[in-house]
């Protein structure tokens, strides 16, 4: 991949040292014994996980389990007390906020909020806003056709390119968001809650984009309170509570088969999970 944004040659896509032939990929996303603190309160502690390339792992959690935290100390947007984070192979942990920037410039991870309209700029049209994060890591005329085909990998019909936020329906905004975020060829794409907002016809647009950029090889870390949306493109669900995972394996084993106590009373708590008892078959073996 060619960038312009950027000249530090540390953060080339490339790992910093050869793969071995056959080898298997390195995770878009490892966190390893996770900790991070908001003066003497300790929101996360020993947090880990992986995601790999392509895979769509489900996080869910009430509302003050340490979720969105997590996701933004992905991202550098908070920072760690303890632990490492390892994105498409780099260590971030310890990246200033301009390296942090010029790392997401390059492509290799975006986050996708929770309200659309908030995150789109009103004055720009769809193909505007996502052409505008394309040019930050490809040359112009790349720039134009990565931002053409992340339109059509979300499925926005050509009709709506050239249509402001207040003329397209949530899911439509949503899907706009996204496509934003894939222009970028990003390795690992967060979402944190990107259904939440949404009515149930818009939630199943979304949830089909999610699923496509999975296809496209971009790793997903979810953040949903929506399980019957988790169940449907989840390869792997984890569940945090007080700010540890209590609970992780494939969609169908935690969502159907919940062991620990506070799984059970989430998923008991929401009437509408019974289209994720059968969740989808995994992209990924379990980690």
């Amino acid at each position: 991949m060619t960038t312009t944004a950027i000249t530090d040659t540390a953060l080339a896509r490339a790992p910093e040292h050869p793969a071995v032939l056959d080898s298997p990929p390195h995770p878009a996303l490892a966190v390893h014994d996770l900790a991070i603190r908001y003066g003497d309160r300790e929101v996360l502690h020993g947090v880990s996980l992986e995601v790999a390339p392509g895979e769509v792992v489900g996080l869910i959690g009430e509302s003050g389990s340490g979720k969105t935290s997590l996701a933004r100390s992905v991202l550098g947007l908070v920072p760690t007390t303890r632990g490492t984070v390892a994105v498409d192979a780099h260590e971030v942990s310890g990246y200033t906020r301009a390296r942090w920037r010029a790392f997401r410039r390059a492509g290799h991870a975006q986050y996708v909020f929770q309200d659309p309209l908030r995150s789109l700029d009103g004055r720009f049209t769809a193909r505007d806003s996502v052409l505008e994060g394309a040019r930050q890591t490809f040359p112009a005329a790349q720039a134009t056709q990565h931002a053409e085909d992340a339109l059509r990998t979300v499925g926005l019909a050509r009709s709506l390119w050239d249509s402001r936020p207040a003329q397209l329906s949530g899911g439509q905004r949503q899907r706009v968001a996204i496509a934003r975020a894939l222009a970028v060829d990003p390795v690992l794409l967060v979402c944190d809650e990107p259904v939440s907002a949404l009515d149930a016809s818009s939630r199943i647009e979304v949830v089909r984009t999610i699923e496509a950029a999975a296809r496209a090889g971009t790793g997903i870390l979810l953040i949903s309170h929506d399980l019957s949306s988790l169940g449907a493109i989840a390869d792997r669900v984890l569940v945090l509570h007080d700010g540890g995972i209590v609970e992780s394996g494939t969609a169908a084993e935690v969502l159907g088969a919940p062991r620990h106590p506070y799984t059970r009373r989430l998923i008991d708590a929401i009437p509408t999970l019974e289209g994720a008892r059968a969740p989808r078959s995994p992209r990924h073996t379990s980690h």
